[in-house]
């Protein structure tokens, strides 16, 4: 490797693991994604600690798993800074800068960054709002097609595809890289809120999707119970099952907002290359916070342990003359590896309180961990918090308030449709994963476990980890 590499870090909202070219998926498109896999490396077992936004972003920012990241669910809260990956990035002469959609708490706050302009949905902190209203006209609006913010409902982009965030946010990017300090290396944290509903891709985009005849929907057994039809559904609905018409114009706007992004991050890369002259010593890394169901066993939005919740994509492109072994990597990985995975690339040390690795020992074939722990506390409702284990094989999930198991066996039914937990076939794979979690959360103090039994929560439980949430 070479010295102090540039680093890009480009980040999505709710964007599925699966949905990737590269990920095997037969209808969504992302050549310029896939190309990473050429000179970097691609992990398909990616989760994230954490499957809602903020606290996803604490194990990223802090290079730590859930609890230890001051979070272990979704919460609007202010975070100690001090090693956090900017911070520490900042300290060893590195020039920070965030363009794009943040969720972190107070919304102007830099958390180590030298600039920080933020695309945040809210009015006096929002820069993309603030541009919008200048270049379209005062009663210009990013919702003005009508969607919502957390909706399933699905339509093309309203304005001009130039007035879109996701072009905005390249746009930014961009004027940050031309206006940077030329006599440091940087480290840029661009990060789009799409795929995220609004599911509100340019028609171009949408006109390529919205006709082709999708994967069918995986529904196990087990989820029969939030088969609650529409109409009469929230249009924030986390739960039912919504006719077919609604389904497909989600699910295919959710598929054309990832190749929108995708041709935008072509776009820059190529900017990069040929304009500002700085791709080759850019070590470019590529992830989500969390997924989202799109109806998957009849579930919307996040905050699941599922598939289509908690993986995430996860690839890697190295500067020009780094000589690593490239390609497919099935090592488990998560958000928590990303601050450490960057620190060495740019020759730090690791900070006190990482428990991330960097994903460069998994590279270079060094042990790496057995499997990842994710949880979310109480959100959309009690019964659905959860904990969860991962080797990518197996995935084992605690429900606490109704104290139910479920086991999937991943390499045959990655879709999660057949629920192990119940067939006494497997009573010793379920034993297995249980005692690994006991072990784990017996650690931690706080009431989940005594080292010999899980223990059950039959009260909501606050996603705040204050003691970490200082450190």
């Amino acid at each position: 490797m070479s010295n102090r590499p540039n680093i890009l870090l480009i980040t999505t909202d709710q964007h599925r693991g699966d949905h990737l070219s590269i990920a095997g998926h037969p209808i969504v498109e992302t050549p310029n994604l896939d190309s990473f896999i050429n000179h970097g490396a691609y992990f398909p077992n990616a989760y994230s600690e954490i499957p809602s936004t903020t606290g996803a972003r604490l194990c990223m920012l802090r290079g730590r798993k859930s609890y230890y990241s001051g979070l272990i669910g979704y919460a609007a809260v202010e975070w100690n800074e001090h090693n956090s990956l900017a911070d520490v990035l900042a300290r060893n002469g590195y020039h920070c800068i965030n363009v794009g959609w943040r969720n972190l708490h107070p919304r102007r706050k830099l958390y180590g960054f030298h600039v920080v302009i933020p695309h945040d949905l809210r009015e006096g902190v929002d820069d993309y709002l603030e541009w919008l209203k200048n270049v379209v006209g005062p009663d210009a609006n990013e919702f003005g097609h009508g969607l919502d913010p957390n909706g399933w409902t699905a339509r093309p982009w309203h304005l001009e595809e130039r007035f879109h965030p996701v072009v905005w946010t390249v746009n930014k990017t961009l004027e940050m890289l031309r206006k940077r300090d030329p006599t440091r290396p940087f480290f840029v944290w661009m990060s789009f809120h799409r795929p995220h509903s609004p599911y509100d891709p340019p028609r171009s985009f949408w006109d390529m999707y919205i006709n082709r005849e999708l994967p069918e929907i995986p529904v196990g057994e087990w989820a029969k119970k939030y088969e609650v039809p529409n109409p009469g559904l929230p249009i924030t609905a986390w739960y039912g099952k919504f006719n077919p018409e609604q389904t497909h114009r989600m699910r295919a706007a959710y598929m054309a907002m990832i190749s929108f992004i995708d041709s935008q991050i072509g776009r820059l890369l190529t900017s990069m290359r040929r304009e500002l002259g700085v791709f080759d010593n850019t070590l470019i890394i590529f992830v989500s916070d969390h997924g989202d169901m799109m109806g998957d066993h009849n579930l919307h939005r996040k905050t699941y342990a599922y598939e289509g919740s908690a993986r995430i994509p996860f690839l890697i492109r190295y500067p020009k003359d780094w000589d690593l072994p490239s390609g497919v990597f099935n090592h488990v990985v998560g958000l928590q590896d990303i601050m450490p995975t960057i620190l060495d690339a740019a020759g730090i040390k690791p900070v006190e309180g990482i428990t991330g690795r960097s994903v460069f020992d998994a590279i270079r074939g060094k042990p790496w961990r057995n499997f990842i722990h994710g949880e979310h506390s109480p959100c959309y409702g009690l019964q659905e918090a959860m904990h969860y284990l991962t080797d990518g094989h197996e995935k084992y999930i605690w429900f606490p308030a109704r104290n139910e198991e479920m086991l999937f066996n991943l390499d045959k039914d990655r879709s999660e449709l057949y629920n192990l937990a119940t067939n006494p076939e497997y009573s010793d794979r379920v034993k297995y994963w249980r005692n690994k979690l006991i072990e784990l959360l017996s650690k931690r103090g706080d009431g989940f476990s005594d080292g010999k039994k899980l223990i059950p929560r039959t009260e909501w439980w606050s996603p705040i980890v204050e003691e970490y949430l200082k450190k």
